[in-house]
């Protein structure tokens, strides 16, 4: 038996079942923009990220038929989009978002390579992800290109190398001396957590502004309201050390409040920026060296995990939490056998 036809380990099957449900909800998302896109650029940009997510779905479906694996449900144009609603964002808020999705495509690309075993499963997610790193490339041309590409605060060059040489410099608190400055990498990680904290909560305000339910849509302004109390503690994390972080544009959404997406689809979406947001805090707290931004990072972690499990409760109760392939029980088996 060759090596690309050995049986595909749970990693494998994870990653593939992973990236087919995420490449189906962007596939809807996508289609949806093209729909709506004047800006001819952007439109090049949506068009793009549109047929990779097609091409990727052609594949993954060809590889789990080829497996014998059930299909996952995932999310389809016929029952989670409404192609025809009025527009929702502007073309602006469009190439955001995709510039932004690309960052966690790139995360994950990178984390699906590392767990696959199987050459041919490799090959896929390798080249998926220098998909992604050009989507992210040419994404940003155009966002600088336009003047809404959001850079990281710039500081003074420094001058020499220096060692750490007390053990103050891991402390974020104290009554005596004065904080010390943030370090660079510290710095970059309370940008990137301002700027994705403001993506997800204009998505939040957007879900909750066209779903007809109630407790949905307590849950998606929730979810807001906490991407913008965190981007205020990052904000003043970087304040506080005379940095002011920079300001996106007004990159909007309409006063439409009819639904272009299902709120199984909106759901789904918002539990994967918030996984994407835990592990993005867990990443920051292990760079971070100074003891207080750990802990906010920690602290912060709970609040979006219980967020999650919300989400998670109201997607079961309506049958939307589509589960992952697992392992048989065994003990579940014996028991309808004896029956």
């Amino acid at each position: 038996m060759t090596e690309n036809h050995k049986m595909l380990t749970s990693a494998e099957i994870a990653c593939i079942w992973t990236a087919f449900m995420n490449d189906s909800m962007s596939k809807c998302i996508l289609g949806y923009f093209l729909k709506h896109v004047e800006d001819e650029e952007i439109r090049s940009i949506v068009q793009y990220t549109y047929d990779l997510s097609a091409t990727h779905i052609e594949k993954l479906t060809s590889l789990f038929q080829k497996e014998g694996i059930p299909l996952p449900t995932g999310f389809t144009n016929e029952k989670d989009i409404n192609n025809n609603a009025p527009r929702l964002y502007t073309d602006l808020f469009m190439l955001t978002y995709i510039n932004h999705m690309a960052k966690v495509g790139l995360f994950a690309y990178s984390g699906f390579i590392a767990m696959s075993a199987r050459k041919d499963i490799r090959a896929y997610f390798r080249e998926g992800l220098q998909e992604t790193s050009n989507l992210y490339d040419e994404s940003s041309d155009v966002a600088l290109s336009k003047g809404v590409f959001v850079r990281a605060p710039y500081i003074a060059y420094p001058s020499k190398t220096d060692f750490v040489d007390n053990k103050k410099y891991l402390s974020g608190f104290s009554i005596f001396s004065k904080q010390r400055p943030l370090n660079t990498i510290e710095i970059s990680h309370l940008f990137m957590n301002i700027q994705t904290n403001v993506i997800g909560s204009k998505l939040a305000i957007s879900f909750a502004q066209i779903s007809p339910d109630e407790k949905i849509q307590k849950w998606m302004i929730r979810g807001s309201e906490i991407s913008k109390k965190h981007v205020q503690i990052f904000t003043k994390a970087l304040i506080n050390n005379n940095i002011q972080p920079p300001i996106s544009s007004d990159i909007s959404i309409s006063d439409s409040t009819i639904a272009p997406f299902s709120d199984k689809l909106a759901m789904f979406h918002m539990s994967l920026l918030s996984t994407a947001g835990i592990g993005n805090y867990a990443t920051a707290a292990s760079a971070s060296q100074r003891s207080d931004l750990v802990l906010n990072y920690e602290r912060l972690s709970l609040e979006i995990a219980q967020y999650a499990k919300d989400g998670a409760d109201i997607m079961i109760q309506n049958n939307w939490l589509e589960q992952p392939p697992g392992t048989l029980d065994k003990e579940k088996l014996s028991r309808m056998k004896e029956t």
